[in-house]
């Protein structure tokens, strides 16, 4: 799913009147039928604020005071006041709502005029949407800040008022939501950890717009979904045999870090590759074979480190390297002799991108389209510091497309940024999945993916977004707190 900017968004809503047809005001109705639909679904209070602002994001807000009071809710409206107009659908519901007695309207045009807000009190945010492209100052931020201080449970419709959709807000006064109810699709903003203490969970509700302007427009950012997916996975064939499959090859391991090699290898298996090897050094040998009796061992000459491979690459359809490695200086000159020899597609993980960063000229020389898999801080280490999580994404855009290569960085919605241009957020995982080990899976995934004959663009994504899928059902099975990296093993799968 295409995943628009602040100005999409509005073309969408005029292309969804066009043709649908239906006015802004109806699509309104919409918004705020759906969003009222969740809050009585998960709300049981019945003393509600809503704080709306002059624009349609405050229209929705009106509209939902009005079906909720017709529910029976105690409903008080509070009008940020800052416009001596407000925009014509917020004015057509201002006036429907002054219709039903039962709800007050509350003008603010001063802090004193500021309510004080009773514990117990559900707050729903309608003071700024998509439509905020600055810092809110003066009597909005200062309304922002109170309603954060009142500790209350917090509703933002569509966005949490005072933060911009395509921009950083860091350090700007913006609401601390406990919930968001965002409309018809994720917005950029919602997807950054940066934001995280904004937005709390996010709801996405259909509010009718027509999916068809997605078709049309062009976009440099996507969803990851399920529909995405089925169009990239290949069914097997029911003749096929472990040839069509592709043999991958993990590089992986040192003493005391065996562990690492285990769990990539484990995963690379069940990610579907036809043949797995695994290259280790001799005190993994007993480890591997025991542990993972499906694949087939090389022994490095060295007894504890990764140093040197004498035989023949051709026959590999994908290499993985990186995990559990370690820094040694014999480990790092034998990447570069690999990157060098091997000419197709590899992917590099954990200490492979260790390396790299302190011999940032090498990456001049891996192969087109290898995958990196790195997180935050190892991308910071390759490639420098952001100062904010949007400048971290045009940073990843910039470098796969500069050395042709695809990043993987990864996070509760890791990134994958192409060498075309185009990013993708991932729409599966948890923070269950913050634990040793979950990249060592991440990377024997994507690894066996490639080996299969996968585009590496769509190993990445799929590889990525299975992994996630994994780790919910791990999650579902265990709990976040307890589950393990060998859980997501568990949980692989397409079906």
């Amino acid at each position: 799913m295409k995943l628009l900017n602040t100005d999409q968004i509005r073309e969408w809503d005029c292309y969804s009147i066009l043709h649908k047809p239906i006015s802004s005001i109806d699509l309104m109705e919409n918004a705020a039928c759906a969003s009222t639909d969740w809050i009585l679904r998960h709300i049981e209070k019945h003393i509600i604020y809503i704080f709306c602002g002059q624009g349609n994001n405050g229209g929705d807000g009106l509209a939902i005071a009005r079906f909720l009071s017709l529910t029976g809710k105690l409903v008080k409206v509070f009008v940020l006041s800052i416009n001596k107009d407000g925009s014509p659908d917020f004015n057509t519901n201002l006036e429907r709502l002054k219709s039903i007695p039962s709800v007050e309207i509350v003008s603010l045009e001063s802090e004193e005029s500021f309510p004080l807000i009773p514990q117990g009190t559900i707050i729903i945010d309608a003071l700024f949407g998509t439509g905020l492209n600055r810092k809110l100052e003066g009597i909005a931020a200062t309304l922002i800040q109170q309603i954060n201080e009142s500790k209350a449970e917090i509703i933002s419709i569509d966005l949490p008022s005072g933060l911009l959709c395509d921009e950083s807000s860091i350090g700007f006064p913006v609401v601390e939501a406990s919930h968001t109810l965002s409309f018809q699709i994720p917005k950029l903003a919602l997807l950054l950890p940066e934001n995280e203490i904004h937005f709390g969970q996010v709801h996405i509700l259909d509010i009718g717009l027509l999916p068809a302007f997605l078709d049309i427009v062009e976009t440099k950012f996507e969803w990851v979904n399920e529909t995405l997916i089925q169009q990239i996975y290949r069914p097997r064939k029911p003749f096929a045999h472990k040839g069509n499959y592709g043999h991958a090859l993990l590089i992986a391991g040192s003493y005391g870090k065996m562990g690492a090699a285990v769990l990539s290898t484990k995963a690379c298996l069940k990610s579907g590759a036809g043949l797995v090897s695994v290259h280790v050094p001799k005190c993994g040998l007993d480890i591997v074979q025991i542990s993972a009796p499906e694949a087939m061992c090389q022994v490095d000459e060295e007894e504890k480190i990764i140093s040197a491979i004498h035989y023949d690459l051709s026959s590999f359809k994908a290499v993985g390297i990186g995990p559990g490695i370690g820094n040694e200086y014999k480990t790092a000159t034998f990447l570069k002799e690999l990157i060098c020899q091997y000419n197709n597609p590899m992917v590099l993980d954990a200490d492979a991108i260790n390396i790299l960063s302190e011999n940032p000229d090498w990456l001049t020389l891996l192969p087109p389209q290898s995958i990196l898999t790195p997180h935050v801080k190892e991308f910071v280490r390759l490639f420098g510091e952001g100062l904010n999580d949007f400048e971290k994404l045009e940073m990843a855009l910039q470098k796969a497309m500069a050395y042709q290569i695809i990043i993987v960085l990864k996070g509760h919605r890791t990134f994958i940024a192409s060498p075309s241009g185009k990013g993708y957020f991932n729409s599966t995982g948890n923070a269950g999945m913050a634990t040793g080990g979950s990249g060592d899976v991440l990377t024997g995934i994507i690894t066996g993916i490639l080996a299969q004959g996968y585009p590496p663009d769509h190993a990445a994504i799929l590889g990525v977004y299975l992994h996630g899928k994994a780790g919910d059902k791990a999650a579902a099975r265990y709990g976040m707190d307890a589950m393990l990296a060998g859980d997501i093993i568990g949980g692989l799968g397409f079906e």
